[in-house]
């Protein structure tokens, strides 16, 4: 007998072979971002609440996915073993409440996806939204940010200012003094940071593609 929870599952981790959050997906599948969310697991009565058959329908169409795959996806077995991620939305990073002085996730507010092989215990997702990142980072995919790994030239970071902007770049160079960063959209010009005004900076180790 199926649960609730089988098919909520199944649904986290069709979303994260996609490289996709829960919000993500049913963007993606033409829904309301909010129709796989934790808070419409629960009716308001707590009473656990299925999804309806067509916004599975539309996820399945949406990442191109067969229903015998999903049967799959419900079952332990058929997944890789992963475990849960923290995740916000990139535009909500930069708002207070969110990470550590260290630029480790804490606070409320998090969701959570399922995610295999990520070393660093604080590593966590933000989900891009806009098209300021393209054509490297589209709206929607997810990138996944380490906050211990260590980083070089060349690397693509997330950083975030002391006046609480949140930009994601490449790495041209780091002095003592000053942080140089490469636009990932051409179209966007090149930044140099006082190192007084980074808070934190972290390498992005994976993203959807």
């Amino acid at each position: 007998m199926l649960t609730h929870a089988q098919i909520w599952t199944a649904l986290d981790r069709l979303a994260a072979r996609s490289g996709l959050s829960a919000s993500g997906l049913a963007k993606r599948s033409g829904l309301d971002p909010t129709t796989f969310n934790r808070s419409k697991r629960i009716t308001p009565d707590g009473r656990a609440r299925w999804p309806s058959t067509e916004s599975v329908a539309k996820a399945l169409t949406a990442t191109g996915t067969s229903f015998e795959t999903f049967v799959e996806l419900i079952t332990d077995g058929a997944h890789k073993p992963s475990h849960a991620v923290p995740v916000i939305g990139f535009a909500e990073a930069g708002a207070g409440g969110y990470f550590d002085d260290a630029g480790f996730p804490a606070g409320k507010g998090w969701d959570e996806i399922p995610f295999p092989a990520v070393n660093d215990e604080h590593a966590y997702a933000l989900e891009i939204s806009g098209t300021s990142m393209e054509p490297l980072y589209r709206d929607g995919e997810i990138i996944i940010v380490s906050p211990s790994s260590p980083v070089r030239r060349g690397d693509r970071v997330v950083v975030k200012t002391a006046g609480g902007e949140v930009m994601a770049k490449e790495l041209k160079r780091k002095t003592a003094k000053t942080l140089e960063l490469k636009s990932l959209n051409s179209e966007h010009g090149e930044r140099v940071l006082a190192m007084s005004d980074v808070v934190w900076m972290g390498r992005i180790v994976w993203a959807s593609q």
